[in-house]
């Protein structure tokens, strides 16, 4: 095995490789967890504690249901709702059932959930009440034939469960009234009960999960991972963090959304892999519960984005010393860019240690984390984890092997990179070529293995650690009545790390404000996607042939005003 720079930055007790990796699934992990200790507890909900050995048979009746209703081995099953209980059971029993998980973002309007299904060609929809009338809207429009919904609160306990129902079910969305065909999950739970688990064959390289992202052109695509890949990734980051964490013992906070790489296999299957308890967040944005889970359950591990970790530091309980964090020894700050300041804040805040990590949906989240004891390294996002190389290439040409310190594109190659986009060949092949996966992101490696990102080859925006596509955004703001020319770019912003910017030529004679801007973008956008600043401008900068020149918007955006 080469021996990389890298391998001197790695903490002690941490292997330089894990090869050769099982044969086997995160279901075979759950199985072998719920026989050895079918009491210990698997999740974490509002009180609620459901142990592996429910795990186990919630998601075996679950898998029966769907084989019942006629699903079959690697058809897509869309799950479409916040981290809950019921995506967990749902997730392992699409995978027990034969079937690929495809993971929807529910922030996604009608528009961009429809070009979802449609991507993946799911026939089966798995989703939360509140967006349940979203589905039904353009239902007719995809492949969906089958719709099974569940209710939040199906896991509060007691007390809660009934508070919800008389206050809170109707008044924020969560009721609704199924129409002829579709089912209650709960419902599907029950009568599959005594089922048990399908005979259906599962194999490390069969297809288990599909995440969207943008890939090398600003269209979503699905991104396919195996079932060995996600045991291997959860692997990868376990032997990272297992010398600060102990495995049975200490729980994760599973606030990161599942439809993300980064909760899916960064904290989920880490926690699998680990046997920990994982306590799960559901709207990582409400503040004030990410504060009472904390205090409550006494996480050990916290993996969030920049923003989440800056907003529980000026929130008003944090600064009054209202909360208590001590129970953090690890917090993994990525998806976004992490300011020194907020890691110096936070480390102080909980007394445990904060690194930066950085992967991609395409290398399924395993990549390059920072050293839990090694040196700190201002603007590094880490090293390369066991199995992981990253090489830096000609930033024109993707070819050839630069020396420490010279800016190149990132290359990564590691076993655990997706299998490819559902059925984009040609894009797969653009994307990974003889093995290494190509970012799009401009970086360089120092002497000891360190990674620095300086730029994006893509034009990807990062607010808040969600991605955000140019184009996409462009293509709904030029289709404004008023607008004439428009660019979007991402400029700097101390909340989300990233902000989305529009730069706008108004049509001659048509008037419009930055609000009407936004509402209009509201209408076929997430809203983490609409722009939160909006700049009129006379022109906009071009090239010869007259493509808008984005850089040069977010260099003047930068430039020092006269």
């Amino acid at each position: 095995m080469e021996h990389y720079p890298w391998f001197k930055s790695y903490d002690e007790g941490v292997p330089q490789t894990l090869a050769p990796y099982p044969r086997r699934t995160l279901l075979d992990v759950v199985a072998d967890t719920a026989g050895q200790r079918p009491d210990h507890t698997a999740i974490i909900f509002k009180g609620t504690r459901l142990s592996y050995a429910q795990l186990e048979r919630l998601s075996n009746a679950f898998a029966a249901a769907l084989v019942g209703q006629g699903v079959r081995k690697e058809d897509r099953v869309a799950l479409l709702m916040p981290n809950s209980p019921q995506s967990i059971i749902a997730q392992l029993g699409v995978w027990k059932a034969g079937a690929i998980a495809v993971m929807l973002n529910p922030l996604y309007t009608a528009h961009e959930l429809e070009h979802a299904l449609k991507e993946c060609g799911a026939e089966t929809v798995v989703v939360l009440t509140p967006f349940y009338d979203k589905v039904k809207a353009f239902q007719r429009a995809t492949g969906v034939k089958r719709v099974i919904a569940t209710n939040i609160k199906e896991y509060l306990p007691q007390l809660l469960r009934l508070l919800f129902t008389l206050f809170k079910e109707k008044k924020e969305g969560h009721r609704a009234t199924l129409q002829a065909g579709d089912v209650w999950m709960q419902d599907i739970l029950r009568a599959y009960k005594k089922a048990g688990r399908p005979g259906v064959s599962i194999g490390p390289d069969d297809p288990a999960l599909i995440l969207f992202s943008g890939g090398t052109t600003g269209i979503p695509k699905a991104a396919v991972g195996t079932h060995q890949a996600l045991l291997m990734a959860g692997m990868q980051v376990h032997a990272w963090v297992k010398g600060p964490l102990v495995d049975w013992e200490d729980i994760l906070l599973l606030a990161m959304p599942l439809f993300h790489v980064y909760g899916n296999l960064g904290i989920m299957a880490t926690g699998l892999v680990g046997h920990n308890p994982l306590a799960i967040v559901p709207n990582p944005r409400d503040i004030d519960d990410v504060i009472a889970t904390i205090g409550k359950v006494r996480p050990a591990f916290f993996p969030a984005v920049p923003t989440l970790f800056v907003a529980l530091l000026n929130h008003p309980r944090v600064q009054a010393r209202k909360a208590d964090f001590s129970s953090l020894k690890l917090c993994f700050s990525g998806a976004a860019p992490l300011l020194a300041e907020t890691k110096r804040r936070f480390e102080a805040l909980s007394g445990g240690r904060m690194v930066e990590g950085y992967a991609l949906t395409e290398s399924m989240m395993a990549a390059v984390i920072g050293p839990l004891r090694g040196q700190y390294k201002e603007g590094a996002v880490g090293v390369p984890l066991p199995d992981v190389e990253v090489r830096v290439a000609d930033g024109d040409t993707g070819q050839g092997s630069l020396p420490p310190g010279k800016v190149g594109e990132l290359l990564i190659r590691a076993p655990q990179l997706m299998k490819g986009y559902w059925q984009r060949p040609e894009e797969t092949a653009a994307t990974i070529v003889d093995g290494w996966l190509h970012t799009g992101d401009l970086g360089y490696l120092d002497e000891d293995g360190y990674m620095f990102i300086v730029d994006r080859k893509k034009d990807v925006i990062k607010p808040g650690g969600f991605q955000v596509w140019p184009r996409e955004v462009e293509e709904v703001i030029a289709a404004h009545p008023a607008v004439a020319e428009v660019g979007v770019a991402g400029v700097p912003d101390e909340r989300q790390g990233e902000a989305v910017k529009a730069w706008v030529v108004l049509r001659n004679g048509q008037q419009a404000t930055a609000d009407d801007i936004r509402a209009f973008c509201r209408e076929k956008l997430a809203a983490y996607k609409v722009p939160k600043h909006v700049e009129f401008r006379d022109s906009l900068p071009k090239t010869m042939v007259g493509k808008v020149l984005r850089r040069e918007l977010v260099k003047e955006q930068a430039a020092p005003r006269q």
